[in-house]
């Protein structure tokens, strides 16, 4: 899965229609209904839009005919494997009529063409552990851990002989950086969930 790095928008004109697509980076619901909103035109036909977050999804023909528009935009992002985005396709009816298929191709081909101009970057599965150590390893063990992309250290508590340390991880890391530790502490230390 891929996400979007920063907004696009491309223009185009089709059989004297015009259309403007935009797509977005977004992280939940409310913030794809917002951007939606904001990015509407009012003086616009119609302002059709999908998004996909997670196993979430929606789409709006705004008045074309049904499924003309809005699953076209979304066939275009799940084709591009995205995910925490919104696609939002607005048009200004030129006076010639597109008819189903015609319509189905220009929302879908509009939006697969500004996905297309998209900086994308896949999209990151991190999970938590938890990590006991003593003191004497932890210098150590967080300069080796800092030469991993993505590793954060999200909480630390120090006793004096030992240190315990919340860790965000990437999970395709996660196996690797298990291995490093056990192998740094001589077997004394585990990533715990």
């Amino acid at each position: 899965m891929f996400r979007l790095v920063e907004p696009v928008t491309i223009e185009a004109t089709i059989k004297k229609s015009r259309f403007i697509a935009s797509a977005f980076p977004v992280v939940d619901e409310a913030e794809a209904t917002r951007v939606i909103a904001e990015n509407s035109s009012v003086t616009a036909n119609h302002n059709c839009w999908a998004w996909r977050i997670g196993q979430g999804y929606r789409f709006s023909d705004d008045g074309e005919p049904t499924g003309t528009a809005g699953k076209p935009i979304l066939a275009t992002i799940d084709g591009r494997s995205l995910d925490n985005v919104v696609v939002i396709v607005t048009r200004w009816f030129g006076g010639i009529l597109l008819g189903t298929g015609g319509l189905v191709r220009a929302y879908g081909g509009t939006a697969g063409a500004c996905l297309k101009t998209a900086t994308l970057a896949p999209i990151v599965t991190m999970v938590e552990r938890k990590l006991d150590l003593r003191v004497s390893d932890l210098s150590m063990v967080k300069a080796r851990l800092s030469s991993f992309e993505g590793v954060r250290i999200v909480a630390q508590h120090f006793d004096g002989v030992s240190a315990e340390m919340n860790l965000q991880i990437p999970e395709d890391d996660l196996e690797t950086i298990s291995r490093l530790i056990a192998d740094l502490t001589r077997g004394r230390s585990k990533l715990e969930p």
